[in-house]
């Protein structure tokens, strides 16, 4: 029950995010943001998804690159939970970089700055403020960790 991910249980995380990849290539290529094409790696296949839709990549670039920039809150409980939810998840698969590589050099380490303050914040002293989403902030704990 838990591998399938079909249930939402924050504490088991870690058992439910195994097939979360899996799942979000099959609802983007749905979406025709990506294609499902198999690629021969020396001895076996792979199923790859090259993106489709180049310009619904460059947004969701640009709304992370918004959102340490220009919209930047210095109180996460102020910024949008959806893109702060969006940035943690860019840092927990490794994409963040790729994302500020077109920054000028100055743009780039105060995106990089702003993103090591997110996540430097205690997940478990924000879930205990005044009006803050709680499962955000466990969610967020589980990828911290």
């Amino acid at each position: 029950e838990l591998l399938s991910g079909e249930t939402w249980n924050p504490l088991k995380l870690k058992f439910q995010l195994r097939n979360v990849r899996e799942r979000l290539a099959k609802n983007l290529v749905e979406k025709g943001v990506l294609t499902t094409e198999k690629q021969n790696f020396l001895l076996f296949d792979m199923t790859t998804h090259p993106v489709t839709d180049t310009s619904t990549k460059e947004r969701v670039v640009k709304k992370v690159q918004d959102a340490v920039l220009s919209k930047w809150q210095n109180d996460p409980n102020r910024m949008d939970k959806r893109t702060l939810a969006l940035v943690y998840m860019a840092h927990a698969s490794d994409v963040l970089e790729n994302a500020f590589a077109p920054l000028s050099d100055d743009d780039y380490e105060l995106a990089m700055k702003r993103v090591r303050e997110l996540l430097d914040v205690d997940p478990d002293v924000e879930a205990s403020k005044q009006g803050s989403n709680e499962l955000l902030w466990s969610v967020v704990a589980a990828f911290l960790k």
